[in-house]
């Protein structure tokens, strides 16, 4: 149901085309249209500040770890904590969403660890270092708060497009700050004529000061919903204040929610895990040097730019045709086929044979990425902010097992490592079969005869919530989201708002 800007006084004028939940229903890019394509652009970028300030370090180490004289298991130690710090933080920003809404929560966040990358400048000892890191690491939380402001802002027909480019982008910054910081780091040492182990310092503040101007931009310039900020929505009536103890209850007992946390695990956690061990892996293994190692590194996570909004705008258009079933089919396909290029990476000696294959292999697995954020948002309606932190924080949690069991210590050599994660991508891919939606099918099961989407978002309330009109914004998320059926069910009659039944599914 798609409603113009003009069709009724009693609707908001927007620049873009949306449902009747205000979302919009087209992405244009280059706009900054209030409140959707501004939201956007506020999104990606603090979420790009964030990955620059969190991963600022692996392209100086050869540098720093000559200054704090930090071992191997230092340097894995701090690779962990990095990635580890968001795992609960993620979770509890996808609460802090669905609560107080993602401006608030995100800008936050975002101005509580700056501070971090600033001290980041006087470590002076490997656990200082890892102290840094790991509450740098927190910032990377702002990725639910950009998937879920983005499920917010835009209709199902265009999520995955939108949250795959707002989560590419951001991304961006691992690949970015392979190439900011060393660049920086050379302009201080060569042209200002500082050392190198004063350098290095140095050059932290630019991150931070970057981290510090996106935190303000969001609170200032950020609106929560298409519809106002959460606090006047809900001073309004317009929006129901949930509790936390129903929004945590539905997430967590909605199974769908832990497999693609599982996944995730092991597409966005393998991402994280290469930006912190692919330019010392170059580094060492083919004697580049620290600015061709940096390159080559940068060149992994700048395919972001297009790799994880590809993945994300692949899930939109087979599900034009195909719904749900052909997003769960390509999320699973695309993310098998990186697990083996993981496996492949490993086991080539050769300098050319290695970026050759590292490059294609970033595109898959930062495409399953984007494939996964265009099933997220059909999980639950209600607990949407808590089921994108479960998802992400299982990102995290991926990350950190992998460099625990194969790159922290001298247990596995690199390339090993690599190669085992693949074989991990491949074997934790396999859940995806279990994810079964009544409403629309899985994998290999078509639909439950009878079952609506309003039976399955529905079945979050209660009866008492229902009779004092809380589920009514799941009724139109139901209407809006009758376009996972594909094609062939298009035409399946639908129940209106006063026939929609109480069953639980």
């Amino acid at each position: 149901m798609e409603i113009s800007q003009n069709s009724d006084t009693n609707y908001r004028k927007f620049v873009l085309p949306v449902d009747s939940e205000h979302k919009a229903t087209e992405f244009r890019l280059f706009s900054i249209a209030t409140p959707h394509m501004r939201a956007f652009h506020l999104s990606w970028i603090s979420f790009f500040s964030c990955f620059v300030s969190t991963f600022a370090a692996p392209p100086l180490l050869p540098i720093i770890r000559d200054n704090l004289d930090l071992t191997a298991t230092d340097i894995g130690n701090a690779g962990i904590a990095a990635v580890s710090g968001a795992v609960f933080a993620r979770v509890a920003m996808g609460t802090a969403c669905d609560l107080f809404g993602p401006r608030l929560a995100s800008s936050s966040l975002i101005l509580l660890t700056a501070p971090a990358v600033y001290l980041s400048a006087i470590a002076n000892s490997p656990s200082a270092f890892l102290m840094v890191r790991f509450f740098t690491g927190f910032s990377l939380a702002t990725f639910v708060s950009t998937q879920f402001w983005m499920s917010s802002m835009f209709s199902p027909n265009v999520v995955g497009t939108a949250n795959g480019l707002s989560g590419g982008w951001g991304n961006l910054g691992g690949g970015a700050t392979q190439l900011i910081m060393p660049l920086v780091y050379s302009l201080i040492h060569d042209n200002i004529g500082s050392t190198k182990f004063t350098a290095w310092r140095i050059a932290f503040f630019i991150p931070a000061f970057f981290q510090t101007l996106s935190a303000y931009a969001i609170f200032f310039l950020g609106q929560d919903m298409p519809d106002g900020n959460y606090v006047r929505l809900e001073k309004s009536g317009e929006k129901h204040k949930d509790s936390f103890s129903q929004v945590f209850y539905h997430a967590i007992t909605n199974y769908r929610g832990w497999i693609l946390a599982l996944t995730y695990g092991y597409c966005f956690g393998v991402e994280l895990t290469i930006d912190n061990i692919i330019a010392q892996y170059f580094y060492d293994r083919f004697n580049v040097n620290l600015h061709t190692a940096g390159i080559i590194a940068a060149s992994f996570g700048l395919a972001n730019l297009f790799s994880r909004p590809g993945g994300g705008i692949l899930s939109d258009l087979v599900a034009k045709r195909f719904g749900m079933r052909g997003r769960l089919w390509t999320l699973w396909v695309v993310q098998m086929i990186g697990g083996l290029l993981c496996l492949l990476l490993g086991k080539i000696g050769s300098l050319s044979g290695s970026v050759a294959v590292m490059l294609v292999f970033s595109v898959f697995v930062q495409a399953a990425c984007g494939l996964t954020f265009g099933v997220v948002p059909f999980v639950s309606r209600r607990s949407l902010g808590v089921i994108s932190g479960m998802t992400g924080g299982g990102g995290n949690v991926g990350a950190v097992l992998t460099q625990v069991i194969f790159f922290r210590g001298s247990r596995y050599s690199t390339e090993e490592g690599i190669s085992l994660m693949g074989v991990m991508i491949m074997c934790c891919t396999l859940v995806i079969l279990f994810i079964y939606f009544p409403q629309w099918g899985g994998l290999f099961c078509g639909p439950k005869k009878g079952v609506t989407e309003e039976d399955y978002y529905l079945a979050e309330w209660t009866a008492a919530e229902k009779e004092q009109g809380f589920h009514k914004m799941s009724i139109k998320f139901s209407e809006n989201s009758r376009r996972e059926r594909g094609k062939k069910g298009a035409s399946v009659p639908v129940l209106s708002d006063k026939d929609t039944p109480p069953t639980i599914v």
